[in-house]
């Protein structure tokens, strides 16, 4: 018996929240009396492999093989539920990004595991097997009994701090035989944003609503956000209006995000919007209106005109920075 965790690499390389995975994965383990296995797809270096095993991974494994270059998610759960029967896994443990609410509903079929989406804390208890998730929109939790014999945890972003220990890991490289007719995507084209941090890699967001009035009001916010080395976002009527970008949407209708500081400037907080932003360690609100439902998410707030407000914020961030 062991745990599993499925860890995502981008380009070969692991992120931060590839490590949140492995570090949660470990405590998992240790609560079970096992061992933790680090499963990743794809093609990574041998000394980029080794470090998992710094944040408590007995063993890694490396599944590359020529359909393991193109995310398909019916052949990427194919190889990790092969692995999760090699390693007698009775809990898998990926994370709630795109790619893993994609993948673990399939194995939780393939296997016929219970799956919890959205955890954000160690189980609660063992027998029954119980975990603490958080619901409507961020505005309830529930504790989620799992009663099968095979468990599959998809773990909220940013909810788990990084846990290093001494590297006492193993590698492996499997060539596993996967059955070509699962593969259904095709990628005609690649094109990769360039020259701009990625909404859902960053570590601080800075974003702009309604409250910001025009589209010609931005430069205070993106000069905040370059001095904070933050990606920039917005709410969905700014999109709609075609004021920034579609892709710097979040929200419910949007991109879910985690940074672990999300300033939010002329935002309402609708519940839409807030579904997509609560997961959020620290929240900062900028608005004018005392009573705008997003200083009730916010651990800090200031009320004022954002054009009088960002200013001065940049001026501070970049005295801190001198």
């Amino acid at each position: 018996m062991s745990v599993l965790v499925y860890t995502q690499n981008w380009d070969g390389k692991f992120k931060k929240s590839s490590f949140e995975l492995v570090s949660y994965g470990a405590k998992v383990a240790a609560m079970l009396n096992t061992s933790l296995t680090c499963l990743t797809i794809g093609t990574v270096t041998d000394e980029e492999l080794k470090k998992p095993g710094r944040y408590g991974a007995s063993k890694i494994i490396r599944v590359d093989n020529s359909f393991c270059h193109m995310l398909d998610n019916q052949v990427y759960t194919d190889i990790i539920a092969q692995v999760a029967q090699k390693e007698d896994a009775k809990v898998i443990i990926i994370s709630n990004n795109n790619e893993g609410r994609a993948v673990a509903p399939r194995l939780s079929v393939r296997l016929k595991a219970g799956m919890a989406s959205g955890v954000s804390r160690l189980p609660l208890s063992l027998e029954p097997f119980t975990v603490y998730k958080r619901a409507y929109s961020g505005n309830a939790f529930a504790h989620l009994a799992i009663n099968t014999d095979i468990k599959i945890l998809t773990l909220a972003q940013n909810s788990f701090e990084l846990i290093e220990t001494p590297d006492n890991s193993v590698t492996e490289t499997l060539d596993l035989a996967v059955d070509g007719s699962l593969q259904k995507t095709t990628v005609r084209e690649t094109q990769k944003q360039a020259g701009k941090l990625l909404l859902t890699d960053a570590e601080i967001v800075v974003s702009g609503g309604r409250g910001m009035k025009s589209p010609d009001n931005w430069g205070p916010l993106v000069e905040l956000a370059d001095a904070l080395g933050a990606a920039t976002a917005c709410s969905r009527p700014v999109s709609d209006e075609g004021w920034r970008p579609n892709e710097e949407h979040t929200g419910q209708t949007g991109k879910v995000i985690a940074p672990n500081l999300y300033i939010a400037v002329g935002i309402s907080g609708a519940t839409q919007h807030l579904a997509g932003v609560s997961s959020s360690k620290y929240i900062v609100a900028i608005n004018t209106d005392k009573d705008a439902p997003i200083f009730e998410a916010a651990q800090y707030g200031i009320v004022g005109d954002a054009m009088k407000v960002l200013p001065k914020l940049v001026e501070a961030v970049k005295e801190l920075k001198k």
